[in-house]
């Protein structure tokens, strides 16, 4: 099969693609505008693979978009394309509002050009794929996981962002009969991540004796998932879904944030890691700060339509994921400080 690939330069598109590279025989394309949070690194393993092509070029050049569509003949694409860091969104959401709501009309408007050209059998075979958040959903507010019915209730510019992408893409398929799939998962981690987001800059601000930074009481609750479980959850859509389908991915780890940092601090300890001058422990290093502007207090997936339609579940324990990032970000700190 041959994927084009939107924003694969990023965290989970990069993971993906290691993975498709490595582990089948496909072919990838891979279209990243190389903002800020894109790391050429990311891919260094497989760059000279020549089932691989990189373009730079951004999702809402729509001219760029059908040329390489046409020529490129996708059997697949997968959209991970986002502006994704909540405090950007709120002190600059134009930007968000841009690449993450006006980038996915102008993949689906040419998709659907491209897909509607095809001969029959290979029409049949198309599937546009668009990997989205459960922030979408606001905050949880009882014991009840959000399911791939819940309502929408989006607390930020971000959030907001990505639930009109959701809705853009459903209607390409109920106005076009568009074959798509949405994916709602929750919060990943794993290597390579950018430093902006809470494990990697917790492990690296630790290792560098910064103060590690806590919105509010830290009491928030992400549900953590590693990124190979993710990227394994991709391919099983894309691959065994249900077209018009969504699916929830979650990693059945519901956590408080104060928790994770300081799981991460006693690992950091363990491994014999040099401290900040006259501090016993990394967790000298916590600082309270304050909320940011709409912090959702809990996200929780319930993902048991991936579980039973796609036989798909997260392999990789939170205590051994996170310890092997932790590892991973100490032999490659210097591709990140």
């Amino acid at each position: 099969m041959k994927f084009l690939i939107t924003g694969g330069l990023g965290f989970i598109g990069s993971a993906l693609i290691r993975k498709i590279i490595k582990e089948t025989d496909h072919q990838v394309l891979n279209l990243d505008k190389q903002t800020y949070a894109s790391n050429i690194f990311n891919l260094k393993s497989i760059e000279l693979d020549k089932r691989y092509t990189f373009v730079k070029g951004d999702i809402c050049d729509e001219i760029l978009i059908e040329k390489l569509l046409f020529d490129f003949q996708p059997d697949y694409l997968m959209h991970l394309a986002a502006e994704s860091h909540v405090d950007n969104s709120i002190n600059n959401p134009s930007e968000f509002i841009r690449t993450n709501i006006f980038g996915t009309f102008s993949l689906l408007k040419n998709s659907h050009q491209y897909w509607e050209s095809l001969p029959l059998e290979k029409k049949e075979i198309f599937k546009f794929h668009h990997i989205s958040t459960d922030e979408v959903y606001g905050s949880q507010i009882s014991d009840k996981l959000f399911n791939e019915n819940s309502r929408y209730d989006p607390s930020s510019p971000y959030a907001a962002s990505k639930a009109s992408s959701d809705h853009l893409v459903r209607s390409w398929f109920k106005t076009y009969n568009m074959p798509i799939l949405i994916s709602n998962c929750s919060n990943n981690y794993g290597p390579y991540q950018f430093p902006e987001k809470l494990i990697p800059l917790t492990i690296l601000n630790a290792i560098q004796g910064k103060k590690i930074p806590i919105y509010g009481n830290g009491l928030q609750v992400r549900d953590w998932l590693h990124v190979e479980d993710h990227s394994t959850a991709l391919l099983d859509i894309i691959s065994k879904g249900k077209i018009g389908e969504t699916y929830n991915v979650g990693g059945n780890n519901q956590i408080k944030n104060i928790d994770v940092v300081k799981k991460i601090c006693t690992v950091l300890d363990q491994l014999g890691i040099d401290k900040p001058a006259g501090s016993k422990s990394f967790r000298d290093l916590i600082t309270f700060v304050k909320d940011r502007p709409g912090h959702d207090l809990m996200y929780g997936i319930d993902a048991q339509k991936i579980y039973k339609d796609l036989n798909w579940s997260p392999k990789i324990r939170f205590e051994e994921g996170i310890k092997d990032t932790i590892i991973w970000y100490l032999k490659n700190k210097k591709h990140y400080l």
